[in-house]
């Protein structure tokens, strides 16, 4: 049966490989479960329907059977009387009632060999569906923990990469350079402020002592 395939592959699925592949495993767990929830739904009344048909086999079986032992009776009673042509017909029905009731036998056989099969498949289901639903937080913590670490481990070997600390050093090259040559353009221009005010002192100097030449000659 389809159903009982499918219940065999919820029963054997392993929920850590399923949650460690899953993209969101929140969900997938969850899914699960929804599935197993289905499955076992429809488990159940595969194996209220399969009784039923076991007793409606086992009545019908019962019924040929009452039917062998009420023609047997007629076949003899024709037999006493000397009707030997009734007693013929008589049997006849006799083995056509037998044949359906070994026919009816063999279905009750077999129906009960489903029944036994659907109520362990029901059971395997009901057993996994638990074992999902006890572990269904504990295994979604455990995956989320296990992918913190892994970015957490990214996270350091980035940190620690060779390419990204030389990019490090560029930009801080970059940034000292740009500190120098702010410096050395402030430095210029204190420079050209005092050689402009030296320069001013100067004239001034000249002027004073031009002065005083003149004052002198005059």
């Amino acid at each position: 049966m389809a159903l009982l395939e499918r219940v065999s592959t919820l029963v054997r699925a392993n929920l850590n490989d399923l949650i460690d592949k899953a993209e969101h495993p929140e969900k997938m767990i969850k899914q699960v479960i929804l599935d197993m929830e289905n499955q076992l739904l429809q488990v159940k009344t595969q194996v209220a329907i399969a009784i039923a048909d076991q007793h409606l086999l086992d009545k019908k079986q019962k019924e040929n059977e009452e039917k062998v032992a009420e023609w047997m009776r007629k076949a003899e009673l024709a037999v006493g009387k000397s009707e030997h042509d009734l007693a013929r017909v008589a049997l006849q029905r006799v083995e056509s009632y037998r044949e359906l009731k070994e026919s009816f036998g063999q279905q009750v056989i077999d129906q009960k060999a489903q029944v036994e099969n659907l109520k362990i498949a029901l059971r395997q289901l009901e057993g996994k569906l638990a074992e999902a639903q006890g572990k269904a937080d504990l295994l979604i913590a455990q995956h989320r923990r296990a992918r913190a670490v892994g970015k957490a481990s990214d996270a350091k070997m980035a940190a620690g990469n060779g390419a990204n600390s030389g990019t490090f050093d560029r930009m801080k090259r970059k940034v000292s350079h740009a500190e120098a040559l702010s410096q050395a353009k402030s430095e210029l221009a204190a420079d050209d402020v005092e050689d402009r005010l030296a320069a001013l002192e100067k004239e001034d100097r000249i002027e004073q002592l031009l002065a005083e030449l003149k004052a002198k000659r005059a």
